[in-house]
């Protein structure tokens, strides 16, 4: 679905990107991790189009993505939701979501007419059941709490239609029973969609409960992959990233 070969990227003297490798089966749900200034989020930025290497490819069912525009990529099946929340502040929950599905499907006109064309009313109302938005859906985005911001962030990459999505620290700024809230709506979203999900975390005890594979980045360059148990026992990944108090006792995620 998606493979990245030889990415390499540099600002200036400093070299954020170091000729990294990896591929990410189709359905396929893996975290990345790493301390900071590893690289995550220059990662998310290449494969995304907001940067461009200065050498490697991103390959997306075989095609180089290298060198075209965001919106092409994102219209090609890869959405992304930010680690800091990227929404519409004036418009409700819904409005948010029915003017990103009308957008993408290339009918903007519609999105000034009275009444919105009911495929995309249909969607809108299964991505809000899908988070568990409907009750906020004609809450102002601005009013909606941190959490509930940083769903429909997520929503909004929905809306998009992708075959991958990349979320950026979904978790970042909440409270632990909230962010175990979150991460069980992400692993739905997930299981329901049948996506291939690639998420930025931090919080090991999450990371090790809902991934398949964790890539650990360290200076730009792959540490270590393979299974939670893998990365678990990894004596390199323990040195540079998680020390010895590794051993997070998980919560149940539902699902």
């Amino acid at each position: 679905m998606l493979k990245v070969e030889n990415l390499y990227k540099a600002f200036g003297g400093v070299v954020a990107m170091n000729d990294v490798s990896l591929d990410f089966p189709a359905g396929s749900l893996t975290a990345i991790i790493g301390p900071n200034g590893a690289g995550k989020t220059t990662f998310f930025n290449l494969i995304s189009g907001h940067i461009r290497p200065d050498r490697g490819r991103v390959l997306f069912d075989g095609q180089d993505l290298v060198g075209l525009p965001s919106l092409e990529i994102v219209r090609r099946g890869i959405g992304r939701a930010f680690q800091v929340a990227s929404i519409f502040p004036s418009l409700t929950l819904r409005e948010s979501l029915m003017a990103a599905v009308i957008s993408h499907r290339r009918q903007s006109a519609q999105i000034f007419t009275r009444f919105p064309l009911q495929s995309a009313e249909d969607r809108v109302a299964e991505i809000m059941a899908l988070l568990e938005l409907t009750p906020k859906a004609n809450i102002e985005s601005r009013n909606l709490s941190h959490g509930d911001q940083k769903l429909l962030d997520i929503a909004l990459a929905l809306a998009m239609d992708p075959k991958v999505l990349l979320l950026d620290e979904p978790t970042a700024g909440m409270g632990s029973e909230e962010r175990w809230q979150m991460i069980d709506k992400v692993y739905r979203l997930w299981e329901a969609e049948k996506m291939t999900l690639i998420f930025i975390e931090h919080d090991m005890g999450i990371v090790f409960k809902i991934a398949q594979t964790i890539r650990v980045l360290k200076y730009g360059a792959v540490l270590a992959e393979g299974s939670p148990d893998e990365i678990r026992r990894n004596q390199d990944v323990i040195d540079a990233y998680l020390g010895t108090d590794h051993h997070a006792d998980p919560q149940p995620v539902e699902g």
